[in-house]
């Protein structure tokens, strides 16, 4: 896709509308009364992974997909992803060193931020007069004190990096917004956005475009039926995945010479996307040290060390998420047994682990049973049954998961399912519903 420049006049407005995921990130704008574009963010994709990786050679930083290459590369830094997973927790606002200085996880999401403006503002030739952020339904699930923490913390770090008269959009009501742009006819939908952290869900009434009708409503309130959410994503699947077929050659559920299983903890860290920089630390490395002694197999605490000293983690949770997408892929495009290979020849040559379509869908089962069932919990709030849905509308990458999108066709028998722009959607939708 072409970057987009457009010359406009001083008293035009500009609507920047920023969708900042968990995993992906997107961006679209709208000029005066002209159509809402997407923004080109990394190459000529429109999406950018959210992984920012701090160069210690050359001290440069790098974000997307730049910034897992450098990493995967071998080159010397500090590789950070799901850093949105912090929002509401007091971690944010701890400190951690970069390149010899002390900075906070809320800078370096206002650092991301601020490089999303500086794309976004190379194609649009102008400083937005509004910008749209997204935000889930819940950052924090059945807590509102740290939910309104999220947002505040969102908005304090979108304010830091430049980005004025900030207002936030739910991402599933944006979703809804974009995708009644393609519609021909009124409908009831239930739109899904899965994204990395969270999984979001609205039943909206949506209107198609009549002849000579003026600009749509900016207040759908009434038309908005019912909305839910869960903490549970993509990034929740690669964690299950991870210590079902990665940790295990590490130690994890390894029984030691007392009998009983090595301490978890810090395998769930290891695969936790935002958690594994605190297993780099000095002392995280020391108690992980002490360990030795709950293993009966001394090899498995030594690929632990070296994972830990060597600073691998990051790439075997890469290599699970791309099985998962390998798997999905595979699935969908009718493969007779879908499977896919991890190796892990960088820590121990010939080490790796294999998945299969059936392992992967009974590893996920528990987690994709909460996320239907919110689903589900959401269209009856909206007073309807399953078979009074005109569609389902599909946004956000992980919605793409084969065994998710089964697992939804079970719940609405016969509604049919629509995927839109798994990572540009909610970023238009965003811009669609502002005058």
């Amino acid at each position: 896709m072409r970057a987009m420049t457009v010359s406009r006049s001083a008293t035009q407005p500009a609507v920047l509308g920023i969708d900042f995921g968990t995993s992906n990130s997107a961006a679209a704008c709208r000029l005066g009364d002209g159509p809402v574009q997407p923004l080109v963010l990394e190459g000529t994709a429109t999406a950018l992974p959210t992984a920012i990786f701090f160069n210690a050679e050359d001290h440069r930083t790098h974000f997307g997909r730049d910034a897992v290459a450098q990493y995967l590369a071998g080159t010397e830094g500090r590789l950070m992803r799901s850093l949105k997973s912090l929002l509401g927790s007091p971690l944010l606002l701890e400190k951690t060193e970069v390149n010899g200085q002390p900075i906070s996880f809320q800078e370096i999401i206002t650092t991301f931020l601020l490089e999303i403006k500086r794309r976004a503002l190379a194609q649009m030739g102008t400083e937005p007069t509004q910008v749209v952020l997204g935000r889930p339904v819940h950052f924090v699930d059945d807590n509102p004190e740290r939910d309104a923490l999220a947002q505040l913390m969102l908005s304090q770090a979108a304010d830091a990096a430049g980005l004025r008269n900030v207002r936030f959009q739910l991402e599933p009501i944006a979703a809804a917004f974009d995708y009644e742009q393609r519609i021909d006819r009124d409908s009831q939908v239930l739109v899904v956005d899965i994204g990395g952290g969270t999984s979001d869900f609205t039943v909206v009434r949506l209107r198609a475009p009549r002849p000579g009708e003026a600009a749509r409503r900016r207040d759908r309130s009434r038309d908005v039926l019912a909305t839910r959410g869960v903490h549970i994503g993509g990034t929740d699947y690669d964690q299950r995945l991870s210590l079902a077929h990665a940790m295990p050659l590490l130690g994890f559920r390894h029984t030691g010479p007392d009998g009983r299983e090595v301490p978890s903890a810090v395998f769930f860290d290891l695969a936790t996307w935002h958690l594994i920089h605190w297993r780099y630390s000095a002392k995280a490395i020391r108690e992980a040290q002490a360990l030795r002694t709950n293993y009966s197999q001394p090899l498995l605490h030594q690929r632990l060390m070296t994972v830990l000293q060597e600073r691998l983690a990051h790439h075997m949770a890469n290599d699970v998420e791309q099985a998962k997408i390998d798997i999905s892929r595979a699935s969908q495009s009718a493969t007779a047994h879908p499977a896919a290979h991890m190796d892990f020849g960088y820590l121990e040559p010939g080490l790796g682990a294999d998945i299969d379509a059936a392992g992967l869908a009974h590893h996920l089962a528990g987690l994709l049973a909460q996320v239907v069932q919110c689903a589900l919990d959401c269209t009856q709030a909206a007073g309807l049954r399953p078979d009074q849905l005109d569609a389902i509308y599909l946004t956000g990458g992980s919605s793409a998961l084969a065994t998710f999108q089964q697992a939804l066709q079970q719940a609405f028998p016969g509604v049919p399912l629509v995927e839109g722009d798994l990572f540009g959607g909610v970023a238009a939708g965003l811009v669609c519903g502002v005058d």
